[in-house]
């Protein structure tokens, strides 16, 4: 059930902590800088003999002056951005392993990942996400539509259409952006990106969240890990 799939994936997820800097015009004249703190979600998906590898969306680490990554065992290191793939809203953090405590890596692992061109209407899915910045916390629901398109935009203003995407109403909110989206195998099929409340005329949404497909994502995923 649920709970077996959460036991059993939760040390693959971890939350990262994004602060960044803006600059602004002072009432005084001059120019004054600010520091914000955004929080986001993470999947721990490849390993090599220097790093641990972390999947999560661009707008999640979008503008970072510095990363800070939380593991299950509530332990946070360092870490940097390896890449990104602006868009499709995907992102690699990498970590080193030698920040990493030897308890913390044992208790860590790398998520398997699932095939989500199999994925079906109705199918039930789970998610996993640092929502609000409150800690992992465990949603559940079903594959809602597939091949969704979604327009957001970045921090520029930018507008970015996310395509191919997977509706589902497992609750999807801030926070849970870079998260993962499970079948009930407690394979990975998505990368959760966003929700919509309202309609472009106001009217309120409720549980329509997305995901980036594990199979749209993977190749990207792949050509960041090996950048130099």
């Amino acid at each position: 059930d649920v709970s077996d799939i959460v036991e059993a994936v939760m040390p693959s997820i971890v939350s990262i902590t994004n602060v960044s800097e803006s600059q602004y015009q002072s009432f005084f004249g001059g120019t004054q800088t600010q520091q914000s703190t955004s929080c986001g979600s993470g999947i721990i998906v490849s390993q090599d003999a220097d790093n641990l590898y972390i999947a999560t969306n661009n707008h999640v680490v979008e503008g970072a002056t510095s990363l800070s990554v939380g593991f299950i065992d509530e332990s946070s290191v360092s870490g940097e951005v390896k890449g990104t793939d602006a868009a499709n809203d995907l992102a690699v953090v990498a970590v080193k392993l030698s920040d990493i405590s030897d308890d913390t890596m044992k208790q860590i692992q790398i998520a398997t990942v699932g095939d989500s061109d199999e994925l079906q209407l109705g199918e039930q899915v789970v998610a996993i996400g640092n929502a609000l910045g409150y800690g992992q916390s465990v949603t559940s629901g079903y594959v809602s539509a597939l091949n969704r398109t979604l327009n957001l935009s970045d921090e520029s203003g930018n507008e970015v259409q996310s395509t191919g995407l997977i509706q589902t109403d497992a609750a999807i909110n801030p926070g849970n952006s870079g998260g993962a989206l499970l079948n009930m195998k407690g394979e990975l099929i998505g990368i959760n990106e966003a929700k919509t409340s309202a309609t472009s005329s106001g009217a309120s949404v409720d549980n329509i969240g997305f995901a980036i497909p594990i199979d749209k994502a993977e190749q990207s995923l792949q050509e960041l890990m090996n950048l130099p």
